[in-house]
């Protein structure tokens, strides 16, 4: 039996999703047809600025929130499905219709919140292999709605981020392969006593208290991460402070070229940024978001000084091989990446 029934998955997180903005037909059909017209403006743009080339990657797929979360279920099945499967081992025959089944619509409800937060995303984890680019239509209108903000220079703007995460995986080959082993090392990690099991449940509880009281404490990813996994994770924050310091980078890099209102979208898009709801700052102690957002503000300064100090070609030698890698310390001290990788380039 499966560790996540993910037809379930697929099925309630379709349902759970809540409707995106009122729009007539004709609305939606335009904002598609706008967001496919910026997302292959952008290609040049970022190309010529980041020096990359992603090839023949596929160009970017406008989808809406179920499509979305389904998109995301397959992609989490085809990674996590043979691990979850291997850690299962001798205990497989004691996972019941239950717990694959909460499983499943804890997944559910986790992306189902998701949905509504994500403007844009490269899948790198696809049936296929072939990673795709998606933006997510009603959210964007959503967001742009809600800054008051030109809904084409808006747009643009969030295509001109997300290509770049297009260029950033088609350009690098090694790129998905390397998250992919990172997936597989994190989850090879985890509990696999009764007693560890019951210590992570006890965390993850007190966590969860401490986000609904407002309390300062481990966020439930924090908490549920056994000791073997927390080295694994500070690799995982230092690529993704990477790969969205580097795409916020270059959107504001290329933006006062080609889309007339960058700075005051920028100015409106981090105030909504630091200051969520009530239930979105429950929700972003409880998934850790708070760290998602301290990557882009931690990335985008490693990139901005890594470039001063070595210039783009000498940036670029990150995408070098795994070891090119900036570590979690030196995401914070771009000097000591430099110093390592680029010595040769410093005055």
């Amino acid at each position: 039996m499966e560790v996540v029934d993910w037809e379930l998955a697929r099925s309630a997180g379709r349902r759970l999703c809540p409707s995106g903005p009122g729009v007539s037909g004709d609305q939606a059909r335009s904002a598609v047809s706008e967001l496919r017209d910026l997302a292959a403006m952008a290609v040049e743009p970022v190309r010529e600025r980041t020096g990359m080339d992603a090839g023949d990657a596929p160009a970017a797929v406008v989808v809406d929130r179920p499509d979305w979360v389904e998109s995301n279920v397959r992609g989490f099945r085809s990674v996590l499905d043979p691990i979850l499967t291997a850690a299962a081992g001798d205990q497989s025959a004691a996972i019941n219709a239950v717990s694959s089944r909460l499983a499943a619509m804890q997944m559910a409800g986790v992306l189902a919140f998701a949905s509504t937060k994500v403007l844009g995303q490269y899948e790198i984890f696809t049936p296929s292999g072939q990673g795709r680019l998606l933006l997510v239509a009603p959210n964007i209108v959503s967001v742009e709605r809600q800054l008051g903000v030109v809904p084409r220079d808006f747009r643009l703007w969030v295509c001109l981020h997300e290509e770049t995460h297009r260029v950033q995986f088609g350009a690098v080959p090694w790129l998905s392969e390397y998250m992919t082993g990172l997936m597989h090392e994190f989850f090879a990690q985890a509990p696999t006593s009764t007693p560890e099991t019951v210590d992570r449940f006890r965390a993850v509880l007190t966590a969860v208290f401490a986000a609904i009281r407002n309390v300062d404490g481990p966020s439930v990813m924090d908490a549920a991460q056994a000791p073997g996994q927390r080295a694994v994770f500070d690799r995982v924050t230092a690529l993704m402070s990477l790969l969205e310091g580097h795409a916020d980078y270059v959107m504001d890099d290329v933006g006062p070229d080609i889309v007339p209102s960058v700075a005051h979208i920028r100015a409106k898009f981090e105030h909504r940024r630091e200051e969520p709801g009530t239930v979105d700052g429950v929700m972003r102690r409880l998934l850790g978001l708070d760290v998602k957002l301290r990557q882009y503000s931690d990335g985008r300064r490693f990139v901005s000084l890594v470039v001063d100090e070595v210039g783009r070609d000498g940036f670029n030698r990150v995408w070098s091989s795994p070891q090119s890698l900036p570590t979690r310390a030196e995401v914070l001290n771009p000097h000591a990446w430099c110093r390592r990788v680029a010595s040769d380039l410093l005055e």
